[in-house]
């Protein structure tokens, strides 16, 4: 992004979406105002011991935006730009994210300013451990359910099950989600926002007259998203992978990838780029390529006004969180593009971290197969509800999951309502 260009406050426009279906809605004044408001925020700031021995103090945040439908669920993200209104604006979307897909959850989000990139392992865990533990009044499997997000993984789940296990005297797995299995992880949570994605797609194909197939895809994004719902659409639907990217560039076969190859070359040489008997494509060209499906699985705002006009897919699947920009949004709707947009296309990453707590405090665990069969009745359940709205409102896909979602949680509000 240009410097010169505005710092757009992704709080502000968090608060704007809920504006938009508040008045669809018909949603009263004080009502609207609760939804724009977070019910807690926590700001700490805690030293942490570095490799040399001396202490750096570092800021986290955790903010719990909602709690009318159940306890709070949202990562953690590490990262230097990590800031107060952009964990406010992330716990809000993952509010709607849990309602659009029905789970007894509100949303939470949390982030710690640093740079995980310069940091060693036993910093990490030093860090992860002291913010782990400045979180313990505020969290716990009846309360907030901490999850990974950019930059942490399931070895940082870990260190927070363990540093909360370790206060209350017994061990807990039922506090964080992205554990380790061998520690109370879920089969199948690796994979699942890839495989959600890729179920919502397959749901949406009929409704545009595509078969999936022979249907041809291209991917922005081959990271772990981005690379199972390829897979997925590949080897269990038939589809025809025919260009994907990473951060270093892109791959374009016509008659398509073999992917399990790709992969492969991945893995060696550290980027898609190069794969034999592909041409090179950039990740702004992917975006215009002719193909049915594009899954955009990368970054944010990369489906502008500028390009929205030069997309060529019937189906674009928001693998990535915000990759569409509200003025692309209404060039799609006008060209009868499909959006399936983020709250709903990639919520099976949630939804899988929700089966993981309720095997946790049930003290069970399930089969992948149950898990897959589980993910996939949740995923087709949603597009479904989301789907009849849109058509029911004549309204694209996106302000359809924002009206399922906002309308869960204003009925529990007004179900429960305000104390005292």
């Amino acid at each position: 992004m240009p410097q010169s260009s505005p710092v757009i406050n992704p709080f502000e426009t968090a608060k704007r979406q809920i504006d938009i279906v508040a008045d669809l809605l018909k949603i009263d004044s004080g009502t609207r105002e609760v939804l724009k408001h977070p019910k807690r925020e926590l700001t700490v700031n805690f030293p942490v011991r570095m490799d040399d021995n001396s202490y750096r103090v570092y800021t986290g945040y955790r903010v719990q935006y909602n709690m009318a439908r159940g306890p709070c669920k949202g990562g953690i993200r590490y990262h230097p730009q990590v800031t107060l209104d952009e964990v406010r604006a992330l716990a809000a979307w993952m509010t709607w994210k849990c309602a659009v897909v029905n789970l007894p959850y509100g949303g939470a989000k949390g982030g710690v300013i640093c740079d995980p990139k310069h940091m060693s392992h036993g910093e990490l865990e030093r860090l992860t451990r002291r913010f782990g533990s400045e979180l313990i009044p505020f969290i716990g499997p009846e309360m907030d359910i901490p999850a990974p997000d950019v930059y942490t993984d399931s070895q940082t789940m870990a260190w927070i099950m363990d540093t909360y296990s370790q206060e209350k005297g017994y061990s807990v797995p039922g506090v964080v989600t992205g554990k380790p299995i061998a520690i109370g992880g879920s089969e199948g949570r690796g994979e699942a926002t890839g495989r959600g994605c890729a179920y919502v797609i397959r749901e949406a194909a009929p409704d545009v007259g595509l078969k999936l197939k022979g249907a041809s895809i291209a991917v922005q994004g081959f990271g772990n998203a981005g690379s199972v719902a390829a897979n997925i659409l590949h080897d269990e639907f038939g589809a025809n992978v025919l260009a994907v990217t990473d951060s270093q560039g892109g791959i374009y076969k016509a008659d398509g990838l073999n992917l399990h190859g790709v992969e492969e070359h991945k893995k060696k040489t550290g980027s898609v780029v190069g794969f034999p008997g592909s041409k090179p494509l950039s990740n702004e060209e992917v975006l215009e390529l002719k193909a049915d499906v594009l899954i955009p699985a990368a970054l944010e705002n990369q489906l502008t006004s500028k390009n929205a006009g030069k997309v060529q897919a019937k189906i674009v699947a928001e693998a990535a969180n915000g990759p569409t920009v509200p003025e692309a949004d209404k060039v799609f709707f006008e060209k009868k593009i499909t959006v399936l947009p983020d709250i709903l296309a990639n919520a099976g990453g949630v939804t899988v971290s929700y089966f993981e707590w309720a095997q946790n405090i049930q003290g069970y665990s399930w089969s992948l197969a149950e898990v897959n069969d589980r993910l996939n009745k949740v995923m087709t359940e949603s597009y479904a509800r989301v789907h009849a709205v849109a058509q029911e409102r004549k309204v694209d896909n996106r302000t359809a999951a924002y009206v399922v979602a906002i309308q869960r949680v204003v009925d529990a509000l007004r179900i429960r309502g305000f104390f005292p």
